[in-house]
């Protein structure tokens, strides 16, 4: 288990720029990336790539505060997990788990929920969209995470609102508009 890592913009320790730090919001998102299943070897920097995603996504949605769980796994797994939950019982790019709300404890970052990744499906997918497994890879974490957030895409409305979230959350790390390559994978967590 690699261990949290949070991401957050506090303000410089030299306190040169108190100013900008009153400026911007609090932004304290803890990830903590655990690899349970497949070769994720195969994605370089999978880690460092899932915290860029929460890190844009924080950044986007400031203020925000909370604690995620990212579960890198197989196919295998997955089709598991979205059988004993979903009834589902194949194999899909991104689940979801929401937390349930508990009462906050002080100094503690609010759990938000797990989310665990697909590997076989998210790079046959990256693959049919020509697109690089990284990029797919963070718009999955960020996907994943906006429903921990309560976000969702089961109307068209919801839809519009999650896809431009996700749009905006991607620019911030230099990824194109994932959802102008036809057909985008994204729609089973």
């Amino acid at each position: 288990m690699s261990p949290v890592a949070p991401v957050t913009n506090a303000p410089p320790a030299n306190g040169t720029d108190d100013a900008q730090a009153d400026a911007d919001p609090p932004i304290s998102l803890d990830i903590d990336v655990v690899h349970e299943d497949g070769d994720w070897a195969a994605v370089a920097g999978a880690d460092a790539l899932v915290r860029e995603a929460a890190a844009a996504l924080a950044a986007e949605l400031a203020p925000i505060e909370g604690e995620v769980c990212v579960a890198l796994s197989s196919d295998a797994q997955v089709a598991e997990l979205n059988g004993s939950y979903r009834g589902k019982p194949a194999p899909t790019n991104v689940l979801s788990f929401p937390a349930v709300p508990m009462l906050p404890v002080d100094g503690e970052p609010r759990f938000l929920g797990d989310i665990v990744l697909a590997l076989e499906t998210m790079r046959r997918e990256a693959a049919e969209l020509k697109l690089p497994v990284e990029h797919h890879m963070q718009h999955l974490a960020v996907h994943g995470i906006l429903h921990l957030l309560g976000y969702d895409h089961e109307t068209g409305e919801e839809a519009q609102v999650m896809e431009s979230l996700e749009i905006r959350i991607l620019a911030r790390l230099g990824i194109p508009d994932p959802y102008a390559a036809a057909g985008e994978l994204v729609e089973n967590s």
